[in-house]
């Protein structure tokens, strides 16, 4: 979002948080352009227009969330000024550190809303704002709310790419301003929506980095949100304001205007999950497997890849959880199916494509590997805090479970006689 070896390890903790990358330090050196004019009112001693500027997805992993700013329009000036959550200071001390662990802090940066929107209107990406109708004296705190928080000594905040990003800070700014208003009506309305399904949804055009949210994410990404939790999202903001009255009654977002006109693709939109299709490749992939169980110098090469893939993932798995503060990856029972055990049985693949018979400890850590798998699948069915983990149960029980039958029955020699 602008601002949801070592080497492996970090390129999947970028799939797991690419969309908090904030596109705004791109943006600031950006030329400003024109946008679609904001006429200030008439009368200089107005209060000032408070706006939802709400910026649709792109195309580049760190876009595919959009973004969301404030606006405060002097009525003196006829000035817009954009209040935005979303920016970060790359150099400062132990920047890659504290972004592996989820300790990123970002920024209110005020600035013209003209240059807030040049690098959308570069990118193709549209945006729009909704102009609020507040009481004067609600209008012209939030003003100078922003103003006082927007002061370097008050602008940073500890980021959290579901519970505290630019979205829930325009949310939440906005939900002081109208005494709580807003988190009335929207806490006890939910559309079944969760932080998993949406962080699909939306890195969905990028299969690498949905695959990426999918593994990551543990149970607390599966609680069903209630409109005012789905608001991380600024296009779910943007529709949820369109849903809320103010302080008086009246419908809260008093009008609609289009700054910027999207040019690329659209924002995916929902579409069911089904696990059938990952189940037939998983029996297709085991299948394939026992095919293959008197050629097991073949089947230990086809396999190492997969190994290879659960050690990092697994092992990733295992620092999110005890070593970082990435609480929507806490607790991932994916970390059964790609268990960091598999790491002890690269060197009995490497002794089976050498012709050679691996020991017992190969054959003791394949049914461990399957064993594992197993459980989280009761896991899955018997748990108080629910996963939506089932496709990729489906897809590697019975590949761990054949590879076990196939290499982990008895010692046999890497190469059958024919």
């Amino acid at each position: 979002m602008k601002s949801r070896g070592l080497i492996l390890s970090l390129w999947l903790a970028l799939c797991v948080l690419a969309t908090i990358l904030p596109s705004s330090v791109l943006a600031q050196a950006a030329a400003p352009v024109p946008a679609a004019p904001v006429e200030a009112p008439a009368d200089a001693d107005a209060p000032p227009r408070i706006g939802v500027v709400t910026m649709q997805p792109g195309t580049v992993f760190f876009e595919r969330f959009g973004h969301d700013a404030l606006v405060v329009l002097d009525p003196r000036s006829g000035q817009a000024i954009s209040y935005n959550f979303g920016y970060f200071d790359p150099s400062e001390q132990d920047f890659i550190s504290r972004f592996v662990r989820g300790e990123m802090m970002y920024y209110l940066v005020a600035l013209p809303l003209q240059q807030d929107l040049s690098y959308y209107d570069e990118t193709g990406r549209g945006a729009s704002v909704q102009w609020l109708d507040l009481r004067p004296d609600q209008a012209r705190a939030l003003a100078a709310g922003l103003a006082e928080r927007a002061k370097p000594e008050n602008a940073r905040y500890h980021y959290d790419y579901y519970t505290a990003n630019c979205a829930t800070m325009v949310r939440d700014t906005l939900d002081a301003a109208l005494g709580g208003g807003l988190h009335a009506q929207l806490s006890g309305r939910s559309r079944g929506n969760t932080y998993r399904s949406e962080s699909v949804r939306l890195a969905s055009p990028a299969p690498w980095m949905w695959l990426g949210f999918d593994l990551g994410l543990g149970p607390f990404a599966d609680q069903p949100l209630s409109r005012w939790q789905e608001a991380f999202v600024p296009m779910r903001l943007a529709d949820a304001l369109r849903q809320v009255n103010n302080s008086d009654g009246r419908p809260l977002v008093q009008a609609e205007q289009e700054l910027l006109a999207h040019r690329i693709a659209p924002e995916p939109k929902d579409s069911a999950r089904r696990w059938w299709p990952w189940l037939l490749v998983g029996l297709a992939a085991a299948a394939g497997v026992l095919a293959l169980r008197r050629r097991p110098r073949l089947l230990a090469g086809l396999a190492l890849p997969l190994w290879l893939l659960c050690t990092v993932a697994g092992g990733l798995l295992v620092f999110l959880r005890g070593f970082s503060a990435h609480q929507a990856a806490w607790a991932n029972r994916n970390l059964l199916l790609l268990s960091p055990l598999c790491v002890l049985l690269l060197p009995g693949a490497i002794v089976l494509l050498r012709r050679r018979t691996p020991g017992s400890l190969f054959r003791v850590v394949l049914w461990l590997v399957a064993a594992q798998a197993l459980a989280g699948l009761v896991l899955h069915w018997l748990t108080l805090q629910p996963q939506y983990n089932v496709q990729w149960i489906v897809l590697l029980l019975p590949l761990h479970v054949a590879l076990a039958w196939a290499l982990g029955r008895a010692p046999h020699p890497a190469a059958t006689p024919r």
